[in-house]
């Protein structure tokens, strides 16, 4: 199946996001080194997102039409988020504006539910370090190769949103089970994707195929959910934006996915935090990355209900950002993880974006044992099945416990020994 960026776009960063639309022009932005980028109408800055209470489709048609001309902003997009029954408009506001001041005005306007900002996000995987690090020690640090005797993940669908994945790739061939794609020219770029293509390797690259690697669920179902885009070829570098992510998510909710997966973070969104709260309430169990860099805990991981995950490095300590706060907080591996990349290639990558794949398998191992099992109790679960984290080198108030895929899965499973 297929789908069809605000004082500077707000960063959010990706911990490594069909209807109607109008304006598809594109404007030269320039990345840190200096270069011309092409960036994707749904990611550009200046814009503003609207929603429209639950009416008809030919009633927001105008009143988008007179909202716009109201205000004088240009309408660049539009869609319906169908999970919470409201439409979206997308619209410019003027340079010689400010975004703060016209979302303001917007709020302040009976006929609008809803007015934010459309903020970025970047994907949090960094790159990739020591190539001769031991094969998969994340895999075998948190013991999925013990939890696999009794769970493989069987049938269970999780919804990668991120870049887009390469579904050619010898270790994927069959495991992506559907495409959707909500970034204007991603269609032809799904092969060249390689945050995605990498997370979507850690989750459920096939086992016991005498090639490659193994995924922590291999007999999940991968939806490659494409929301965020590489602004350079061969990058790992992913951006996303809250009109790209809301779009994805909500076509998540739609799919009745088991598993969200958001190797991505960055500010507070109400906008995806609805979303988000729909889809927890629809029993969809979330899974967010923690930005390692800046301050405070990251959204979504920081949102009630979600599965927030900081990935750790070679000694097992998780990289904190300043100020974080609340837990406890879930630890998996970040460093030197070895995945899939495009064209069927491999390599040693890091970043927390890692560490939550990890997690979001986890969670699918349970949910093949028992697909009843709400988001609270998957969480409960892994939480109650962890190890707590040796903080004698950082004491501190919060709490961080790393995750043990084999002691998840035991409390399913009476007769499951780990030893």
């Amino acid at each position: 199946m297929t789908g069809p960026a605000a004082k500077s776009a707000r960063r959010w960063v990706v911990v490594l996001a069909a209807f109607v639309a109008a304006g598809c022009g594109t404007v030269e932005q320039r990345s840190a080194g200096g270069e011309a980028v092409d960036v994707p109408r749904q990611l550009k800055s200046r814009q503003v997102i609207v929603t429209l209470a639950p009416d008809t489709p030919a009633r927001w048609a105008a009143l988008g039409s007179a909202i716009a001309a109201d205000h004088g902003l240009v309408q660049v997009g539009a869609f319906p988020l169908t999970s919470l029954g409201v439409q979206c408009l997308v619209l410019e506001t003027p340079p010689t504006r400010s975004v703060d001041e016209t979302v303001a005005k917007l709020r302040a306007d009976p006929r609008v539910e809803s007015a934010q900002v459309n903020q970025a996000f970047e994907g949090l995987l960094p790159g990739y370090d020591d190539p001769y690090a031991s094969l998969q020690h994340g895999a075998l640090e948190i013991r999925a190769n013990l939890a696999q005797r009794w769970s493989t993940g069987n049938g269970v669908r999780i919804a990668v949103v991120d870049t887009g994945v390469d579904t050619e790739h010898r270790d994927l061939r069959g495991q992506v089970a559907g495409t959707a794609n909500f970034v204007e020219r991603g269609e032809e770029s799904f092969a060249e994707d390689r945050h995605g293509t990498a997370m979507a390797g850690v989750i459920a690259a096939s086992a016991n195929n005498k090639i490659g690697i193994f995924g922590i669920a291999p007999d999940s179902h991968v939806i490659a959910v494409k929301a965020c885009w590489h602004p350079r070829a061969s990058s790992m570098e992913a951006r996303c934006s809250s009109w790209t992510l809301a779009k994805a998510i909500d076509f998540g909710v739609g799919e009745h996915v088991q598993v969200l997966n958001l190797s991505l973070a960055g500010p507070r969104d109400a906008l995806l935090g609805r979303l988000i709260e729909r889809a927890l309430s629809r029993g969809i169990t979330v899974v967010a990355a923690i930005m390692a860099e800046g301050t405070g805990a990251s959204f979504p991981a920081s949102y009630p209900g979600v599965i927030g995950v900081l990935g750790s490095d070679s000694r097992g300590i998780p990289r904190v950002p300043e100020g974080l706060t609340g837990g406890p907080w879930l630890v998996a591996p970040g460093t030197d993880i070895l995945t899939t990349t495009p064209h069927d290639g491999y390599d040693f990558l890091s970043g927390s974006s890692l560490a939550a794949a990890q997690v979001s398998g986890v969670a699918a191992l349970l949910l093949a044992l028992d697909p009843s099992l709400p988001p609270t109790a998957i969480k409960a679960r892994l939480l109650e099945s962890s190890r707590p984290v040796d903080q004698s080198s950082r004491p501190g108030a919060v709490a961080f416990r790393a995750v043990d895929a084999c002691m998840a899965v035991a409390s399913l499973v009476p007769a499951a020994d780990c030893r």
